[in-house]
């Protein structure tokens, strides 16, 4: 198969992450969660009490991923892993406030298309197919209910321990997709190209099947 970089764009919780590591995974190629990098600069921000020089915040970041057979991808934030504190709530409540800021999509856009270049990458985010990779050869636009993307979050939030409810999350979410489809910088939005794949009611198989499906018709 001829080597290819597909995009997966979606709001949270639509499943982008999972899916697009089992993708990767069975076409034995590199997936990039992109995701990750703004929750590791919305970490330092929060670890370093939430300045608002974000120019700054960023000219003092080393920001890369690494790739281990047993864990997966991990974050390295200023020489230190911060992949296991990246789904804390504060993270997650502030990440998208931190990624609306241009100094900040500008480090990690470069980044990411840097990681891109030689194609035979998956990648998830929310600008992928409109910003970061617009020239993506399958972009796919996922979405679901806002119900079961709280239902998703909440089951993740017990299996790491992070106590949350699930009417609180559907509140934080519809907030989220109505934040990151209005900002100014590189809002949430579908490519004019882009295939939607409703995950609503549908298992992890059924979803990586149909969107295995759009890859083939192009490879």
């Amino acid at each position: 198969m001829k080597l290819l970089n597909i995009a997966l764009d979606g709001p949270a919780a639509a499943g982008k992450s999972t899916i697009a590591k089992l993708l990767a995974a069975k076409l034995s190629m590199i997936y990039v969660d992109t995701g990750a990098m703004y929750r590791a600069i919305t970490y330092k921000y929060l670890q370093q009490n939430k300045p608002e020089d974000f120019e700054h915040l960023i000219k003092t970041t080393d920001l890369s991923l690494t790739y281990d057979e047993v864990k997966g991808q991990r974050v390295i934030l200023d020489n230190q892993d911060v992949t296991d504190y990246l789904r804390e709530n504060d993270v997650t409540n502030n990440v998208s406030y931190v990624a609306s800021k241009e100094a900040v999509r500008t480090f990690a856009v470069k980044k990411q298309q840097e990681l891109s270049a030689k194609k035979g990458i998956v990648m998830d985010g929310r600008d992928i197919g409109t910003v970061v990779l617009p020239d993506a050869d399958l972009k796919v636009y996922m979405i679901a209910s806002v119900e079961e993307r709280a239902i998703r979050r909440q089951k993740d939030n017990e299996e790491r321990g992070i106590d949350s409810k699930v009417d609180q999350l559907k509140q934080e979410i519809a907030d989220r997709d109505h934040y990151d489809m209005n900002r100014k910088i590189s809002p949430l939005k579908k490519a004019d190209d882009a295939i939607t794949v409703d995950t609503t009611g549908k298992s992890i198989e059924n979803v990586i099947e149909e969107i295995l499906t759009l890859v083939h018709s192009i490879a």
